[in-house]
């Protein structure tokens, strides 16, 4: 495994746990210590400096350009730590998560050992929107070309690489965590949820700004009774916020992006929330959205590259964002949401029994467990 430290690999990998494969993390970026969560992980790490000098953070922080010239010669090359991991523990497979921070940096390694089975999950923009994201065509079909098998998030994204150089019939469309384990106790009925729940994103694909600028264009006697939670708030929306008249006569919680939340945690909360708003220009399947649905809040999202609408269908279980930038139509999507009990209590029952049959983290293992054998025997 190729990866950074990312709660949804971790989520992923544990899913091989007794599986009887050996399995390896390369750190791709070496961030941080081992991780305690998949410590049955073989964890490759603090491999990126030759020597951690002492003073090393403090002349960091203060003499940022003699720090930089100092890395040019104490930092080892990904490609090169690599190479060397690859040689000695002789993988049947190598499974990079993300293409610009993991499968870039190893591309060139994987392409002159054509006979070792490479598998790639696309994240989230990964595909859609690799151009917005400053990769060049020709780097992201060159890589696609040498990938052995996809596993993409959702249905739009398998068709976009099969266009730009993906040339092998092998694929599969599975959550990009491996699925979830969903609370049904924490799952609370329609008349308990006092929630209004809000991703926070603002960092020019997540547009987190335009929805709480909708929710002031709402009458404050439509939702003072609820509490507004922020999660994964930028700096820009914490700030905005705060500065606000508007939010000031209203129960604001805010979690900053960052701010270490446990995904149990976010789950009771979305079980306690009336709706689940996020927002952006760009995604593969939303996570969020789909374990919103789970715990029963009614999802409003945007629908990049109409991948949404692959699990919400518009005014029955949920309702789509079509114009991110829209702010007036987010505003008359979220007073409709809280409006309309009716449709809301439907939603809740279809999402909760969609999501438990789609996406159940039980029933996903064996599946994933299945599929590197499979690969493994092509």
């Amino acid at each position: 495994m190729v990866a950074i430290p990312n709660h949804h690999f971790f989520q992923w990998v544990n899913q091989l746990e007794k599986s009887g494969h050996e399995v390896y993390w390369f750190d791709s970026t070496d961030g941080g210590p081992e991780v305690s969560r998949i410590s049955w992980v073989k964890q490759i790490k603090s491999w990126k400096l030759r020597w951690d000098f002492p003073f090393r953070s403090a002349i960091k922080k203060q003499l940022p350009k003699l720090y930089t010239s100092i890395q040019k010669y104490n930092e080892r090359k990904v490609s090169t730590v690599f190479k060397q991991k690859l040689n000695e523990i002789q993988p049947d497979i190598v499974h990079c998560f993300e293409m610009r921070l993991a499968g870039f940096p190893i591309l060139e390694v994987m392409e002159k050992s054509p006979q070792l089975k490479f598998m790639y999950s696309s994240w989230g923009s990964d595909i859609f929107y690799y151009k917005e994201l400053g990769v060049q065509e020709t780097q992201f079909k060159r890589f696609l070309s040498r990938v052995d098998y996809i596993i993409t998030d959702c249905k739009r994204d398998f068709k976009i690489a099969q266009t730009n150089g993906y040339n092998h019939e092998g694929y599969s469309v599975i959550i990009g965590n491996g699925g979830l384990a969903i609370d049904f106790e924490s799952i609370q009925t329609l008349s308990e949820r006092q929630i209004i729940m809000i991703k926070g994103y603002e960092d020019g694909v997540g547009k987190a700004l335009e929805i709480i600028k909708a929710l002031e264009l709402l009458p404050v006697a439509l939702i003072k009774d609820f509490e507004i939670v922020i999660y994964s708030a930028n700096i820009l929306v914490k700030e905005y916020v705060e500065d606000s008249s508007f939010f000031a006569q209203l129960k604001v919680k805010i979690f900053e992006r960052g701010q270490f939340v446990a995904n149990s945690e976010l789950l009771k909360i979305m079980g306690k929330s009336i709706i689940h708003v996020a927002n952006s220009l760009s995604d593969g399947l939303p996570t969020s959205a789909v374990e919103a649905m789970g715990m029963g809040a009614f999802p409003i999202q945007s629908n990049p590259g109409k991948v949404t609408e692959e699990v919400i269908i518009n005014g029955i279980n949920g309702f789509l964002i079509e114009k991110p930038n829209d702010v007036e139509a987010i505003a008359n999507l979220i007073k409709t949401a809280i409006e309309n009990k009716q449709m809301r209590a439907r939603a809740q029952e279809y999402n909760v029994h969609f999501v438990q049959q789609n996406y159940n983290r039980t029933q996903l293992q064996q599946e994933i467990i299945n599929l590197y054998q499979r690969v493994k025997l092509n």
